[in-house]
């Protein structure tokens, strides 16, 4: 068992009668003659850690300890960090990165696989990148950000690698891999061909149809990739600059299942999708996204070059983007894409049956309402898959296998995966098992069925841990203070016989399986002390919140909260309704300057804020883990209500249905546990250095007063000093806005390292 916390992360006893430092001389917080004794610190607890099983074989293929394919007089795990970090601009010693980088090399050593909660400082980065040079490689790193990807590719591996290449004897080297479609392709882009040829008029995603007259912009851009072609050297779509939309670029890439192979393509020995495959199977370390880590699970794992260890970063988001990855659509544009291009393949009347089918699907979704199907299809939309099904797979049949000798082997294998993914698709849907939920996704653009998996757990459990140690690291992964809810998500867990019902149990109750992998987890807390830079306070004496937007009350009490500061507030919302009418609120009670997410480009809102401190910036859930503003431009968070799913959101609903009709509560299975990493992501937008402090203001009476849930919530958050008195939260912002410069301060890099 590993369990290992930093002092900072362990809050005083509820109850102690001692202030906390945040409020004792001379700290800016501090009030003069204090008359008012703070509340107790939330009751945060310890996570406990995970005894793992005794005697489990490492993963086949792994038959060396940490260590012992490397040359003799290798440096050890905590030699190499001290030299990495020795290398970070004001880099200092942290014990929860060493403890995290040296329970890497040991689950690696054991064939264990290991969860490991990072708070934010700790420098997850370094503490899993310095063991990855340590094991014969490539080792795979997966990120659910292209934020992350690029602070790894373009920060600190170069940097890292700089460092440690003389103590090493040799300079690692290391790789990006994305997804097919990243990639120009040079057979599209040299066929010169649209999709279609003979259009005068293209039906867009959701059913609207432009004219083609309209597409000079379009022309504009492919002329523009096409000189970009000539010079670039991975193809990478990332570094076109300017971009290009995505219709453009749909142009001139392949999705995996349209690509022909490069053994048959023309262009095969100069794909740029090859070459990068072919450079990360000879490096050290393979930076990767969570979406082609799913793909290539699903597929076999033939896309990522072979490997021992996989490190999951952002391991938070990882279930829900291998549930993307095993989810389908339908649309009638996408049959009648797949009609267009089979008019090079099948005759006519098939093309007429495709063409009819679309039809037929368009008229059985227009009435059905935006949501979950429950029960049986209806009889139209039933009818309606049957005529899909039918004449996808008899075109497929017609088609026939690609050759080498085709005539258009790239055009046939395109028509065959559009024809594929609707087939399969239809045929899916119309076998409704009762491990998929299936819903209609409708606005005014767009028109979609929908189906997706209960859980992939089970799947996760099978093909995930194979031959390979998995890291998964967070700084969100003990929820309710405790890994049990993140370790059945990701397969790590079976359901426990007797035990309450869960969405795992539900789906996945064959107890003739065999035993899960071998794990061990791990909290190494975070350097920050967050009980003295920081408080939680909750608005317990408003109403419970009811309607949907913000209520009076809770619009007061943020417009008192922010004049108490005087800006720098970043305000996060449940609905992009209540985000405006907070925007008009404050434009008409204060004069700061009030941003809101939509009204200009995120990354330019996002720099307004850092640089002027009298401004708020508001928005909804994108803003929730994908903004960091470190030093004081951001010293107030304010969140208007807990982040439960709306009832609205198919896949949350259908899932707490099932654990419901199974005896269990859905509610406390399903929705509490997404609330809990939702609101545990915005809280952690306050400290982001260990200069950094503030106030996190929950304006959710239900934080403190629901019985059950509204612990486990604030067990999942950072040790804040916690407060509902509104009289001392003011009192604190006050004495901080006249404690701040008037210019905001910038962090050192090693104080923004996470």
């Amino acid at each position: 068992m590993i369990v290992a916390a930093s002092p900072s992360s362990t809050p005083a006893e509820p109850g102690a009668s001692a202030e906390p430092d945040l409020w004792e001389a001379p700290d800016p917080w501090e009030e003069a003659d204090p008359s008012t004794t703070p509340d107790t610190p939330a009751d945060h607890d310890t996570p406990a850690g995970h005894d793992t099983p005794a005697g489990h074989d490492p993963p086949a293929g792994h038959d060396t300890p940490a260590g012992r394919d490397r040359r003799a007089g290798a440096p050890s795990v905590e030699e190499l960090l001290a030299i990495a970090v020795g290398a970070v601009p004001g880099g200092t010693d942290r014990p929860g990165q060493r403890a995290m980088a040296t329970a890497i090399a040991e689950a690696y050593r054991d064939g264990e696989h290991l969860l490991v909660q990072a708070g934010t400082g700790t420098g997850k980065s370094l503490a899993y990148l310095v063991p990855a040079l340590l094991v014969p490689g490539p080792v795979v790193v997966s990120t659910a950000t292209l934020a992350l990807q690029h602070q790894l590719v373009d920060h600190d591996l170069p940097r890292l690698a700089r460092a440690v290449s003389s103590r090493l004897g040799r300079t690692p080297t290391f790789a990006v891999l994305k997804g097919r479609h990243h990639y120009l392709c040079l057979a599209k882009l040299e066929g010169g061909q649209a999709e279609e040829p003979d259009a005068l008029f293209e039906t867009g995603s959701g059913g609207g149809v432009r004219w083609l007259g309209e597409a000079g912009r379009l022309g504009q851009q492919i002329l523009r990739i096409r000189e970009w072609a000539e010079k670039t050297a991975t193809g990478d779509r990332d570094e076109l600059d300017p971009g290009v939309d995505d219709s453009a670029w749909r142009q001139v890439s392949t999705p995996a299942r349209e690509c022909v192979g490069a053994a048959r393509c023309p262009f095969g020995a100069e794909c740029f999708a090859e070459q990068a495959r072919a450079r990360a199977r000879e490096v050290d370390v393979v930076v990767t996204n969570h979406s082609l880590l799913a793909f290539d699970m699903l597929a076999g794992r033939h896309i990522i070059p072979p490997h021992r260890l996989l490190i999951i970063d952002e391991a938070h988001e990882l279930a829900d983007r291998v549930s993307s990855a095993a989810q389908a659509e339908l649309t009638t544009e996408q049959v009648d894409r797949a009609a267009r291009r089979a008019r090079s393949f099948v005759d006519g009347d098939l093309v007429e049956r495709l063409t009819e089918a679309a039809d037929a699907l368009a008229t059985a979704i227009t009435p059905l309402p935006p949501g979950r199907l429950t029960g049986a299809l209806p009889p139209a939309l039933q009818e309606a898959l049957t005529l899909v099904d039918s004449a996808a797979r008899q075109a497929l049949e017609r088609i026939g296998e690609v050759k080498a000798d085709d005539a258009d082997p790239v055009g046939k294998q395109q028509t065959r995966a559009l024809l594929s993914d609707v087939d399969d698709t239809a045929q899916r849907m119309l076998d409704f098992a009762a491990h998929d939920v299936i819903w209609v996704e409708r606005d005014e653009r767009r028109r979609a069925l929908v189906v997706a998996p209960l859980s992939v757990a089970g799947t996760l459990r099978h093909h995930l841990y194979e031959d390979r140690v998995v890291v998964a690291t967070s700084a969100t992964l003990a929820l309710g203070g405790a890994f049990d809810t993140v370790a059945r998500s990701l397969g790590l867990t079976l359901p426990r016989t007797g035990g309450p019902p869960t969405l795992e149990s539900t789906v996945d109750d064959d107890e003739a399986e065999e035993p899960p992998p071998s794990w061990r987890s791990l909290d190494v807390g975070s350097p920050f002390d967050y009980r003295r830079q920081g408080i939680l306070y909750v608005a317990a004496h408003l109403p419970r919140p009811t309607e949907s937007g913000l209520s009076e009350p809770a619009a007061r009490e943020m417009v008192r909260l922010i004049r108490a500061l005087g800006g720098r507030t970043l305000g996060l919302f449940s609905s992009r309704r209540a985000a405006t009418r907070a925007a008009e609120v404050l434009r008409a009670e204060t004069d700061l300057e009030i941003l809101v997410q939509g009204e200009e480009a995120l990354p330019l809102l996002v720099r307004r804020f850092r640089e002027e401190p009298s401004s708020c910036l508001l928005g909804v859930m994108s803003l929730w883990q994908g903004v960091d503003v470190p030093g004081d431009a951001c010293q107030l968070v304010i969140i208007d209500r807990l982040p439960f799913p709306r009832p609205d959101e198919p896949l949350a609903a259908a899932r707490a249905a099932a654990v419901d009709a199974a005896g269990g509560s859905g509610f406390a299975s399903v929705s509490v546990p997404i609330a809990a990493v939702r609101l545990a992501q915005g809280v952690g937008r306050l400290i982001r250095t260990s200069q950094d402090r503030g106030v996190v203001a929950v304006l959710d009476s239900r934080l403190e007063t629901a019985r059950g849930y509204g612990s486990y919530l604030r067990k999942s958050l950072p040790p804040f000093w916690y407060t509902t008195k509104p009289d001392v939260v003011e009192a604190a912002l006050r004495r901080l806005a006249a404690a701040t410069p008037a210019v905001p301060t910038q962090p050192t890099p090693a104080e923004v390292t996470g």
